[in-house]
């Protein structure tokens, strides 16, 4: 009975999981990143991708809107009244 490889998807990942983890090419990949077309950053001179970021522009792209977590309205400074 064949059981089915699991890939562990890290939170920080290389050019070469993240390709996977999007289903795409390296080179796609790389040339989104240098364009800044999806969400990467350099350690170095590598590319490196942050699971979450990359689910959030995952959701962007295919228009799946996530609501944005709940923030307390700033409360306003009381006006001083002029002498």
């Amino acid at each position: 009975m064949a059981t089915a490889q699991h890939v562990a998807v890290r939170e920080v990942m290389d050019i070469r999981q993240a390709a996977d983890y999007l289903g795409i090419s390296g080179d796609t990949l790389y040339r989104y990143a240098s364009e800044g077309f999806v969400p990467a950053f350099k350690l170095g001179n590598r590319w490196r991708f942050k699971k979450n970021l990359l689910d959030s522009w995952m959701d962007r792209q295919s228009g799946v809107v996530t609501p944005p977590a709940a923030v307390e309205p700033k409360q306003k400074k009381p006006v001083r009244s002029a002498l």
